[in-house]
């Protein structure tokens, strides 16, 4: 998890630097659309990793947070040794994870959006960051 730690950090020094950035946050559009995305990962594995239930080398992919749901429960039940339900507050961190991915490829794309759409996401991250390093 040591690997998720630097990746937390690089995402952190991102959020500062694009909040910094007398440009403003939208010269910084694409990679905070990576930095969340890899994020929000990183936290998932992060918080099914301190309740231990990651199993050894599993990894979620961010593709899935796309889908549905319970679509995203079912892959990430083969990546775990406890039933998904069982998971404290995993839907709420599955519906956090999945607004911040659903976006992804048009913020990492596509045209400029408006500093409100990037703000946003970041507050969703710190949101979910706050939630799963909270526990």
């Amino acid at each position: 998890m040591e690997r998720n730690k630097k990746i937390l950090k690089e995402v952190s020094d991102e959020i500062d630097s694009a909040l910094k950035d007398p440009r403003g946050i939208v010269s910084h559009q694409r990679r905070l659309a990576f930095s969340l995305s890899l994020g929000g990962v990183a936290l998932i594995e992060n918080y099914l990793h301190k309740l231990k239930v990651l199993k050894p080398g599993a990894k979620i992919n961010h593709l899935w947070l796309k889908k549905k749901r319970e679509n995203i429960k079912k892959l990430i039940a083969n990546q775990i040794t406890s039933p998904v339900e069982n998971i404290e507050k995993i839907d709420l961190i599955l519906d956090k994870t999945h607004l911040l991915e659903k976006e992804r490829n048009e913020l990492a794309y596509g045209k400029p959006v408006s500093e409100d759409i990037l703000n946003e996401k970041i507050n969703l991250f710190l949101e979910l960051k706050k939630e799963v390093e909270n526990d």
